[in-house]
């Protein structure tokens, strides 16, 4: 059996969407394996966005169900999966959706991974983010790590280590002085739940959540 943090890119992904559309379409779960197409390849809120092939989902289901992270459920209709990550990892709910949201959007903010959780687990303040980081960061765990912030940033970015593992980056006093350029402009301010950015991606992620769910509905109608 594989080491978790030895997980490729399609993997991944495949867990991220299983986690996503458990949390926040929980009537539509487990998924199909269209529906499951539809959650890998969404085109908003994943970076990178993906086009993975039916093959290429299937493939890597049936060795990810062989590694104890999928499980599959044989229906009348048609076969269903689900993710068995967050039982191995005993995360708990605020942990969960914080690795949901790095699983598919890559490196984050506590202040982004709080306004982009809405759907999957309430934040009340950024203190209960970085708590659930620490938890998870924690040496017996090393689940996220903490990158070195860049110069100019205001927030330091965190990073899941389920695939390849993430050097901590060296400390900005230990990065060679940037050539003598125009003043670069203060980074946009992290939007926060309340903010018209965070509720147009919630409607647009609303929107997706809804559709891969249809489509599901429609495969198992049409099975």
């Amino acid at each position: 059996m594989r080491k978790i943090s030895d997980l490729g890119a399609v993997e991944q992904r495949i867990l991220g969407a299983l986690l996503e559309k458990e949390q926040a379409t929980p009537d539509y779960y487990p998924l199909t394996v269209n529906a499951l197409i539809a959650a890998c390849n969404q085109k908003s809120n994943r970076d990178p966005v993906m086009a993975l092939t039916e093959t290429e989902i299937v493939e890597t289901l049936d060795q990810m169900r062989r590694d104890v992270m999928v499980w599959r459920t044989d229906g009348a209709r048609s076969e269903k999966w689900s993710q068995s990550i967050s039982r191995r990892l005993e995360l708990d709910p605020w942990e969960k959706a914080i690795l949901t949201l790095l699983l598919l959007r890559g490196p984050q903010t506590p202040g982004e991974l709080r306004a982009r959780s809405g759907r999957l687990r309430i934040f009340d303040s950024l203190d209960e983010v970085e708590a659930a980081l620490r938890r998870m960061a924690e040496e017996e765990r090393e689940l996220v790590v903490e990158l070195a912030r860049a110069p100019g940033q205001k927030e330091s970015r965190w990073a899941h280590q389920l695939g390849e593992r993430i050097e901590r980056a060296a400390p900005p006093s230990a990065l060679a002085p940037a050539p003598a350029v125009a003043p670069v402009a203060a980074p946009r301010p992290i939007p926060r739940a309340g903010d018209r950015y965070a509720e147009l991606e919630e409607r647009i992620d609303s929107l997706e959540n809804t559709v891969a769910a249809l489509r599901q509905e429609l495969d198992s109608l049409l099975s």
